[in-house]
């Protein structure tokens, strides 16, 4: 299902990226507000077009399969976070080593072997 829905949205976007290319642009831009050049005052609205209309049903049904996907990804979610896994993972018993497996998710890099003690700089002398 979810598949089916994210080539829906691809085939909605690349649809919607057509028709906005496709719509004939005012002419206005920047260079609209400067004064120079011809015409039209800023209020004025153009009628719409088929290629409008067009881009806001490809709009709306864009938006609604974000939405649906966004739902999908919700639901398929583990229901926990990593922070509830790292402190799960800090309460376990020592191993039969003496170690501590404090990553049982394998989210934590492995631990440090060189002495906490020794300078990060050695010495000139």
């Amino acid at each position: 299902m979810e598949n089916v829905v994210l080539i829906i949205h691809l085939l909605l976007a690349l649809a919607l990226i057509g028709v906005v290319l496709l719509q004939r642009s005012d002419g206005g831009g920047l260079g609209a507000m400067g004064g120079g050049g011809g015409g039209g005052t800023v209020s004025a609205r153009s009628a719409t077009t088929g290629l409008g209309k067009l881009t806001w049903v490809l709009a709306i049904a864009f938006i609604c399969t974000s939405l649906t996907l966004t739902i999908i990804a919700a639901q398929n979610a583990s229901g926990s976070s990593i922070m509830d896994r790292l402190s799960r993972g800090g309460s376990s018993a020592p191993a039969e080593d003496g170690s501590t497996d404090i990553d049982a998710d394998g989210l934590l890099p492995p631990p440090s072997t060189t002495d906490p003690n020794l300078p990060l700089v050695p010495s000139a002398d």
